[in-house]
């Protein structure tokens, strides 16, 4: 069974509204609701899983993969799929159209001045911002599910991974079904770093729902602005994997034997503006060890070295910045560190 519907996440302030739509396959119905669709799902309907994309509206690949999975379920070459299909998934592709419009990270300052980024305002609120608006009307989606996934996009120069909560069993399982090589395991709260405070990481999607004891991943697929075939057949294996894992779909995710780093540390950051010329054969996925030279960063009009980059860690190389133009603190490698949990 598959239904869609539109659905109304706000307002601008013309009055126009701001429309995105809802998918649903499988045992799960949308009914019509005072402000618009509801999800009901049947009380022995079996696992309900939630997937999401273009959060950040220039993150164009895992509404790509949304919409090929689609087509696998719902297509005529989908039987053996809804064979073993059981529960539901619902799935909503443009989670901000505001973004989206404007293939941009975050919204317009005069649309959202307190919450530019719609993933730092989970579980959101219906009296409050716009962002805060429009995560509060998909929140009931969300969190009726037995997992989510929150497919994001990196861009060439990050290795692709899938984040999730540290120490929590659920996620990294969830994480592993999706079966990308790399997963980063991120601290939250006290256990974290400066930067989880400092960037409102608390208001993240993934964190709110994990909070609500809802097992999420954040998969991170190559590529942004362009639809990549090899991104979307990641995300697309990811999301069988999930929905297998969950017992959505028949059979088990493919075994994973990846590698576990940690997330947001290994950071090296250039220590003054200027042009950053990576070391020549330097590329994501490669093994450094601390203390190994990465690049340098040199004044353009005096040829002067003004950083020798070098790793403050042994690790794996998740991200070079290409853009060769830096500005003081700005992140020219990620270096992640392999852990074990």
């Amino acid at each position: 069974m598959y239904d869609s519907r539109e659905l109304v996440l706000a307002r601008l302030p013309s009055g126009v509204p701001i429309r995105t739509t809802v998918h649903v396959y499988g045992e799960g119905t949308l009914a019509d609701g005072e402000e618009g669709p509801e999800l009901d799902v049947p009380d022995d309907g079996g696992p309900v899983v939630y997937a999401q994309a273009a959060q950040h509206g220039r993150e164009v690949n895992g509404a790509a993969v949304l919409r090929r999975l689609h087509e696998r379920l719902t297509g005529a070459d989908a039987a053996g799929d809804r064979t073993g299909f059981r529960g539901t998934f619902v799935s909503v592709p443009v989670a901000d159209p505001l973004t989206f419009d404007h293939v941009s990270y975050t919204t317009p300052e005069s649309l959202d001045s307190i919450n530019a980024n719609m993933n730092r305002c989970w579980p959101g609120d219906a009296d409050g911002t716009l962002h805060e608006r429009m995560a509060a009307r998909l929140w009931p989606f969300a969190s009726a599910a037995d997992a989510v996934v929150d497919l994001h996009t990196g861009s060439p120069t990050m290795l692709t991974h899938t984040v999730y909560m540290r120490g929590d069993e659920a996620c990294r399982g969830l994480a592993e079904a999706f079966g990308t090589d790399l997963l980063l395991a991120e601290a939250a709260g006290d256990d974290a770093d400066t930067e989880w405070a400092e960037r409102n990481f608390g208001g993240k999607f993934r964190v709110a729902a994990t909070r609500e004891g809802i097992p999420t991943i954040t998969p991170e697929l190559a590529h942004s602005r362009e639809i990549v075939e090899e991104a979307v057949e990641t995300g697309v294996d990811g999301m069988v994997g999930v929905l297998r894992h969950e017992g959505v779909l028949a059979g088990d995710p493919d075994p994973w034997e990846g590698t576990v780093a940690r997330n947001h540390l290994g950071r090296v950051t250039a220590a003054d503006s200027g042009l950053f010329r990576a070391k020549p054969d330097l590329a994501i996925g490669d093994e450094v060890a601390d203390g190994e030279r990465l690049g340098e960063v040199y004044d353009p009009a005096t040829f002067e070295t003004l950083q020798v980059a070098e790793a403050d860690r042994d690790g794996i190389v998740y991200s070079v910045a290409r853009e060769s133009t830096v500005t003081a603190g700005a992140t020219l490698v990620g270096v992640a560190e392999r852990i074990e949990e």
